[in-house]
């Protein structure tokens, strides 16, 4: 039967986030619902509410999320009451043309819960990345849900949800860090932060951190960070090479998604680097480059969606890193807070305050 329970909803552009009583259906033959535990404050939720994903309101935010499953469909076999799962937004789906040329990180039909869930009076809410989790309880399609460690921190596993992933992935997965690269990584927020992290794990003996705030440039040296580099005092690239031998660096992750940024990260990497953009861009923004820049210099540019990750693969890979103390993933939360506090987290995470905000229940 369904139940009603509480979550954190955004009617309109730029209006405050609301607790509202949330109607959890039955669970379709594929569907879960998944008492959560623990949900991440993400950027994206925030792009949500202020209408920078699409005008589906209202959206229920959250997707950053650990907890247990509760209630399964007839039909499920993925995952069995009392499991310990992470959510995730990639499900991958096996049948696309992605999944069938062995490229399932690029799935273009990720499997998603059969119904919506609604408010009190019937009207349909869009759940954030097609999870909703800041919510005592959701419904997903049962490959959302990842199993890992159930002696794993929530709030901390939690973060390979979204953000954490991203940063791990844009390293280890799409920029193929190897032992004795050298890295610079632009943006030193979570996702930054967690390609240090990527990077260090992956063997890199030279991890460059740039950003123009000097706390986040201290939080990157506790996640791996070699050197660091105050973009607003000094040339980022010149800096970059400085550091690398004179050469640039093997590779180069912009965190940042934006057109300076992404030219930085072009002109401060080696010889046929790499350059990594895991930094969400808005459509508005352009670059102009002399095409015989781009032909000259070889190498790679890549974007990384969702860190190119496999879920199955790598979530419980990386939880089994954190709990042998060799992923600092814990260092991620700053602060674990409840419910009714997603609004102040937002001001927070907005200020650069914050490396994650968690929800906890």
């Amino acid at each position: 039967m369904s139940e009603t329970v509480r979550g954190v909803i955004a009617r309109a552009i730029g209006a405050p986030v609301e607790l509202v009583d949330v109607v959890i259906p039955d669970p379709g033959p594929h569907d879960v619902v998944v008492r959560v535990q623990a949900c991440g404050v993400c950027h994206t939720d925030l792009h949500y509410r202020e209408g920078g994903i699409n005008d589906e309101f209202p959206f229920l935010l959250g997707h950053e999320a650990a907890g247990v499953v509760e209630t399964v469909g007839a039909a499920v076999t993925h995952v069995s009451p009392g499991d310990f799962v992470v959510l995730n937004w990639r499900a991958v789906c096996g049948e696309c043309r992605a999944c069938k040329r062995g490229r399932p990180w690029y799935c273009f039909a990720s499997d998603n819960a059969s119904k919506r869930m609604t408010l009190t009076d019937g009207t349909e809410l869009s759940p954030a990345l097609g999870i909703g989790a800041f919510a005592d309880k959701t419904l997903v399609h049962e490959r959302q849900c990842t199993k890992v460690d159930p002696e794993a921190d929530p709030a901390v596993a939690g973060l390979l949800g979204c953000g954490v992933m991203a940063g791990i992935g844009a390293a280890m997965n799409t920029g193929n860090v190897s032992r004795g690269d050298t890295v610079a990584v632009i943006g030193c927020g979570g996702v930054g932060d967690a390609a240090i992290a990527g990077a260090r794990l992956a063997g890199a003996r030279t991890i460059v951190a740039i950003d123009r705030d000097p706390r986040k440039l201290t939080w990157a040296k506790e996640f791996g960070a070699t050197h660091t580099v105050d973009a607003s005092a000094e040339d980022v690239v010149a800096r970059v090479q400085e550091l690398t031998d004179g050469f640039g660096a093997d590779v180069v992750i912009d965190a940042v998604g934006r057109p300076e940024t992404w030219k930085q990260a072009f002109y401060g990497r080696d010889l046929a680097g790499t350059v990594v953009l895991v930094g969400v861009p808005t459509p508005d923004m352009t670059i102009e480059m002399p095409l015989i820049d781009l032909f000259s210099r070889g190498g790679a540019l890549k974007s990384s969606w969702y860190g190119d990750c496999l879920p199955e693969r790598d979530f419980p890979m990386l939880v089994d890193l954190y709990r042998q103390g060799r992923l600092p993933l814990d260092r991620f939360v700053t602060e674990r807070i409840a419910l009714d506090e997603v609004e102040r987290a937002f001001t927070a995470m907005h200020a650069g305050e914050v490396l994650r905000s968690v929800v906890v229940w």
